[in-house]
């Protein structure tokens, strides 16, 4: 994470974006989508007032995510606000200082109206504001990639937040640091997913599971995780042709292992290492900062692990871990000395 102590932050919210990716994670791909014309007709119908409020998103949750990053200089929120699924939201914005940007469909649903417009404001306040340190992408859409890119170009600090299952892995890519909005603190994870995250953690932080799972994981691994394409583990190739839209194709791979993953990712980032240092020894924290270079989704914490020590230690079949006193160093498992 870049200095935060005099960062000065921009937040651009695609609010439906972020409202109608997570009302899908909660109830399943594609439920917004059979769901719209009835919540449009009467969303005050008894069913669907109940699955809209089990779809409520903690916009406390991403404002306070963000101010972590320096000092709010501005907090935009761009949706049609006389939308039903998006009118509840207004109070609980206004109340954190958020502006809210109108957007008047020209059609029954305007495509690319939020992308073109936060777009469009977000250069413009770069060039307007030339203090801005960080800019919060708050989407999924891979519609953002050329403004992420832009950004840094422009020397800013990127940081996106998305929907796990509803965020383009080009957008992930894009940024300087990605955070999924499911593991940001304070958010619910949808009922069925309770229990997987709050199991009992063991010594030093590990879940007894979690550890058990990624040695599992680290013997699976192999060759295969370490030559996903574009290094993200086990992602299957896209179909010839295919296009960038921020719909199910665009979106993270839902049948990809993410402990699989992050442990192709450690070892991809050690193969990297090792160009530097013969001896295969290298710091943790350069290791973990190799790691979120190549995927900026990448988070310990995300996976059930208090540290990246904890993390580290779970793979103990892919590494060995040398801790002397403050120093941790890493390096492949059965290099020998």
């Amino acid at each position: 994470m870049a200095d935060t102590q005099n960062g000065r932050v921009a937040v651009y919210l695609d609010f439906d974006n972020i409202v109608l990716s997570w009302y899908d994670r909660v109830h399943g791909r594609n439920s917004y989508a059979r769901d719209r014309q009835r919540i449009a007709e009467d969303p005050s119908d008894a069913e669907i007032a109940a699955r809209l409020r089990a779809a409520v998103v903690d916009v406390g949750a991403i404002i306070d995510y963000a101010s972590s990053f320096g000092t709010l200089v501005l907090t935009r929120a761009y949706a049609d606000w006389s939308a039903a699924v998006n009118a509840d939201y207004r109070s609980q914005l206004v109340s954190r200082a958020v502006d809210l940007v109108q957007l008047f469909p020209a059609a029954a649903y305007a495509k690319n109206g939020a992308d073109i417009r936060l777009a469009v404001d977000a250069v413009e306040d770069m060039f307007r504001l030339d203090d801005l340190t960080h800019v919060v992408i708050v989407a999924g859409d891979s519609d953002y990639v050329p403004l992420a890119q832009r950004c840094k170009r422009l020397g800013r600090y990127v940081v996106g937040i998305g929907v796990a299952g509803s965020t383009a892995k080009a957008l992930t890519a894009a940024c300087d640091e990605f955070a999924s909005y499911d593991a940001l603190p304070g958010v619910e994870l949808p009922e069925r997913e309770q229990p997987a995250r709050r199991q009992r953690r063991g010594k030093g932080g590990a879940d007894p599971q979690q550890e058990e799972a990624g040695s599992a994981s680290a013997g699976r691994v192999g060759d295969e995780a370490a030559r996903g394409a574009g290094g993200r583990g086990r992602y299957r190739d896209r179909p010839a042709g295919a296009t960038d839209q921020a719909d199910p194709d665009d979106a993270d791979d839902v049948d990809e292992d993410p402990e699989i993953a992050a442990t192709g990712l450690l070892i991809r980032a050690l193969w990297l290492g090792q160009e530097a240092d013969d001896s295969g020894w290298l710091h943790s924290s350069a290791v973990k900062q190799q790691m979120r270079r190549m995927d900026p989704s990448f988070s310990e914490k995300a996976l059930g692990f208090r540290s990246f020590s904890d993390f580290l230690k779970s793979r103990s079949d892919v590494v060995e871990l040398e801790e002397t006193g403050h120093e941790r160093l890493v390096r492949l498992a059965d290099q020998g000395s």
